[in-house]
């Protein structure tokens, strides 16, 4: 399987993913555990189909030391025993947030309550950014069909 559009040979490609990956540097700088950032990725990528970015965030997170039951629980959050209450909320967060078009009335005030009993301002902002930034590049990768499988941990960088 090949990639529709070569996104690493086009100058336009290069330029939208230099910036695209800069407000990414924001997020993985912020104070928003590593550990949450991943388990965000992840789920928004399930839930939109995005297989190069499932691959990619499950060997990231697994090269940084998360477990193979945590991970492969993700899809099941609700029901599973592995998660701590924060992680569970920024959860609800990215499937709400990613799942935008489904709800007619948006996030909703319960989803939101949640995570703010768990995370700071800044904490917010980060998922919040968080949130937008994966399901941005899952859309890029999904419309182009960029093939999953050969994502090396730390290839990016």
């Amino acid at each position: 399987m090949e990639a529709r559009l070569n996104l690493y040979a086009n100058p336009v490609a290069a330029k939208f993913f230099k910036y695209i990956n800069s407000a990414g540097k924001a997020i993985s700088d912020s104070t928003l555990p590593a550990a949450t950032q991943e388990l965000v990725k992840i789920r928004a990528s399930q839930i939109n189909g995005c297989g190069f970015c499932t691959d990619m965030h499950s060997k990231d997170a697994t090269h940084a030391g998360e477990t193979a039951l945590r991970l492969n629980l993700i899809a099941a959050w609700r029901e599973a025993k592995v998660f701590t209450d924060a992680e569970r909320a920024a959860l609800e967060l990215t499937e709400q947030g990613t799942r935008i078009a489904d709800a007619a009335g948006g996030v909703p005030d319960d989803a939101w309550a949640n995570a703010a009993k768990h995370f700071d301002e800044d904490q917010l902002s980060a998922l919040v950014g968080l949130i937008a930034l994966i399901n941005a590049y899952n859309r890029v990768n999904v419309i182009i069909q960029q093939p999953a499988g050969d994502y090396q941990p730390g290839q990016f960088g």
